[in-house]
This record gives structure tokens, C-alpha cells and sequence, in this order.
């Protein structure tokens, strides 16, 4: 189909061999007939995680958006089990308020696979592993949840439990519907982060030399709408349909994204109107 662009032309001018005519750009259709980049990292370095929007297959789309909706839903089931048996079993209760050194352990624990989630493609990737070290961190996330749910009244739990459950699926429907493209509000929510980042280093020098409620409440209110923003940003970067989109091989990335932003949501709701236990 190329073979007449690609054809040279010689010609003699007064004996001389005339310089040869460039070859023409390829068509558009020849150019992707190899595959999208969106697909399977046909860019150098096995592709972006984050890339323009490119997506043809909407099959491909449906079954990305199920997997990851999937596991979330077995992430927020263990979840609420672990949640549930902290707050309303007293024994358990009791231990792990007695030793708070196992909150420390799973916070590490959390730390590291999350980093090693977020940036290392490889174990991202790799399946087994990855369903491995996103069950390990479920489970550490899931203690800490835990631990915090279990400072407050049992019907501050279920209440915030609740709430969350609420704007969570309103913002997921919302995501859905709106035509408005939240994942070009990037830098909007990077100013957001490095703000509630500096509020809560003075908050760790604040706090300790004297509590002080309002400003406890106006950090948690402002962090559940951060997350809330997050889990819209995340949610319409599974869809697909806007200017950024994951790529289909990123199914961790996008299910620990959507899970983390659910449970800092609840923690700052319980912050913001929980009771603490007598």
C-alpha cells in the first residue's frame, strides 16, 4: 500500500544524480496498526500509567472497571469485618488498645507496600505478587481502621459508617454522569494536599501543647473533602472517557487508589463527628 510514497525518483541533470525526495509520513491507519499505546505500553519504557486518552474498545473498558469494583468490594468486606469486631467485641477491643505497638507494626507494613504499590510497576504487575502485597496491605489498613474505630461510641461507628457509604456512592454515580472533567484538575488537588500536608505538621507541634477542638474538626472536615475529590478524580480515571485514563494492566494501582480514598473518608468522618468511648 506504501510502495508508491515510498518509491525514490532518480533523475539525471546533466549527468548528475538529483537528490532523492523524502519518503512521505505514514496514514493514520498505518501508524496504529501495530496497536494503541494506551493498551500495552507501545511507548518506550513500557508505556505511561497515566496517559491521554485513547481508548477504542469499550469491552475492554466494562471489563477493567468490573475487576476493579470486584476487588474493592472484598477489600471493603474484610474491611468492615475487622472495623465490626474491634468496635463491638470488648475483648479484642481491650487487647489491642493495651498494645499499641501492633498499630505501629501495621502502619509500617502499610507504608511499605504502598509505596512499593504505587511506584514499582513490576510488583504492581506480577500476578501472584500483586494480589499478595494488595491482601497484605488491606489488612494492615484494615488494623488501623480498626484501632481508631474502637477509641469511638459504637453508634458514632455505624453512623459514620453510613455517611460514608452515602457520599461514596454519590460521588462514584456523579463521576459517572457528569460531563465535567475532574482528572484535568491535577494541580488543584496537589495544592489541596500540600496545604492539608503543612496543616497537619503545625496540627503534630499544636496539638500537644494544648487541644484545641475547632481547629481538630476544621482539619477534619477539610480532609474529607480532599478525599472526596480524590475519589472522584481516581473513579473517573478508571472510566476512561475523559482527557486521563489508567491503562487496562493497571487494575492494583486504580483498586488501591479507590480504597485508600474510602477509608480516609471514613476516618475523617469519624474524627469530624464521632464520640469518643468513656
Amino acid at each position: 500500500m506504501t510502495k508508491g510514497k515510498l518509491s525514490v525518483t532518480n533523475k539525471t541533470n546533466h549527468g548528475s544524480t538529483a537528490e532523492t525526495m523524502p519518503p512521505a509520513p505514514p496514514t493514520y491507519e498505518e501508524a496504529t496498526a501495530e496497536g494503541s499505546p494506551s493498551y500495552s505500553g507501545a511507548y518506550p519504557g513500557d508505556g505511561e500509567m497515566l496517559t491521554e486518552f485513547n481508548w477504542d474498545d469499550k469491552n475492554i473498558r466494562r471489563v477493567f472497571i468490573r475487576k476493579v469494583y470486584a476487588i474493592l468490594m472484598i477489600q471493603l468486606l474484610v474491611t468492615l469485618a475487622i472495623v465490626s469486631v474491634f468496635t463491638f467485641c470488648d475483648p479484642v477491643r481491650e487487647y489491642i488498645q493495651a498494645h499499641p505497638g501492633w498499630y505501629w507494626v501495621s502502619y509500617a507494613v502499610f507504608f511499605v507496600t504502598y509505596l512499593t504499590l504505587s511506584l514499582c510497576s513490576g510488583p504492581r504487575r506480577q500476578f501472584p505478587w500483586n494480589l499478595i502485597m494488595l491482601t497484605i496491605f488491606t489488612l494492615s489498613l484494615s488494623y488501623m481502621t480498626g484501632m481508631l474505630a474502637s477509641y469511638y461510641n459504637t453508634k458514632s461507628v455505624v453512623l459514620c459508617l453510613g455517611i460514608t457509604a452515602l457520599v461514596c456512592l454519590s460521588v462514584t454515580v456523579l463521576s459517572f454522569q457528569t460531563k465535567f472533567d475532574i482528572t484535568s484538575c491535577q494541580g488543584v488537588l496537589f495544592v489541596f494536599s500540600m496545604t492539608m500536608l503543612i496543616g497537619g505538621l503545625v496540627l503534630a507541634f499544636v496539638l500537644p501543647m494544648g487541644y484545641v477542638p475547632w481547629l481538630h474538626a476544621v482539619y477534619a472536615a477539610l480532609g474529607a473533602i480532599l478525599f472526596t475529590m480524590f475519589l472522584a478524580f481516581d473513579t473517573q480515571l478508571l472510566m476512561g472517557n475523559k482527557r486521563y485514563a489508567l491503562s487496562p494492566e493497571e487494575y492494583i494501582f486504580a483498586t488501591l487508589n479507590i480504597y485508600t480514598d474510602i477509608i480516609y473518608i471514613f476516618s475523617f468522618f469519624l474524627q469530624l463527628s464521632g464520640t469518643e468511648r468513656n
